[in-house]
């Protein structure tokens, strides 16, 4: 993404105001819940959208940009809005030398102090929309800090919509358990809607995190296949995906084992697709 990419996009500015690291300090992934303040009203996010950061370039490029999603969006008073980013470290390898580098984004937002300030465009994508009626069934499954958008989505539910009548259940994969964001012991953040009847969140865990095995998406799905089959042939479902590209494969994966082979999801998947029922966002 060049510098070129925000001529045609206002640049807005926000201030830090609270961070703090959601996963245990035990775990070798850092991930933290970073939330911001800009008083430019004319920022106007819905949950579910993506803002683009724009860190310090290197390399003569005065950005480096990178897309997160809304993790909460807060209108705070008539002059100012709160957003929450969920970031994790990140590095890779350089495919060249083979040495490790760190990601210049992640790590410019990871390494912010309170009230550091950084300038963001959008916001971007398509939003979660809310279903107008109340006795929809939702089922979401996301990957690591794709739960980000479903915070905001949940939220809205249970405390802007008085609550849901339908059901909502939540599939959430991540390498392991002390990679669950929002979800752990110490942060359990949609732990504040488990007293809701129609609410129910299931984790997935990799077996074998150690090894690199995938998430195990589809043991979670199969343990509740009845209560998923009897959704997915529902025409009273929406299904939501948040989380990275290999989250689909994955996920489409399990459903078709679930529902009874490749060719019986395709087929349901053409209907959610055209009846605007399938949700996607992935990075």
């Amino acid at each position: 993404m060049s510098e070129s990419d925000t001529t045609n996009s206002p640049v807005f500015t926000a201030h830090l105001t609270s961070a703090q690291r959601i996963t245990p300090e035990s775990s070798p992934e850092e991930v933290r819940n970073l939330v911001f303040t800009t008083g430019d009203l004319s920022f106007a996010p819905k949950p579910g959208q993506c803002i683009r950061v724009l860190a310090p370039g290197q390399y003569g490029n005065a950005y480096h940009i990178r897309y997160y999603s809304l993790a909460d969006l807060n209108l705070k008073n008539e002059r100012q809005t709160e957003f929450t980013l969920c970031v994790r470290r990140c590095s890779y390898i350089d495919e060249f030398n083979g040495e490790e580098s760190q990601g210049i984004a992640s790590n410019y937002l990871c390494d912010l102090k309170i009230g550091d300030a950084i300038q963001f465009t959008g916001p971007y994508g398509h939003p979660f929309t809310l279903p107008s009626n109340k006795k929809a069934d939702l089922l979401m499954i996301s990957m690591g800090t794709g739960i980000a958008p479903f915070r905001g989505f949940i939220r809205a539910l249970y405390e802007q919509h008085g609550g849901w009548q339908g059901k909502v259940r939540l599939f959430h994969g991540a390498r392991t358990g002390l990679e669950m964001l929002y979800m752990n012991d110490e942060n359990h953040d949609l732990a504040n809607y488990y007293d809701q009847k129609t609410f129910k969140a299931f984790q997935a865990v990799s077996p074998r995190p150690a090894m690199e095995a995938p998430i195990a998406l589809d043991q979670a799905i199969e343990k509740h296949a009845s209560e998923v089959i009897a959704m997915l042939l529902s025409t009273n479902t929406l299904v939501f995906l948040s989380g990275p590209q290999i989250l689909a494969e994955l996920a489409e994966k399990a459903l078709a084992k679930s529902i009874g082979g490749e060719k019986q999801w395709q087929a349901l998947k053409r209907e959610l697709i055209a009846e605007k029922r399938w949700n996607t966002i992935l990075y």
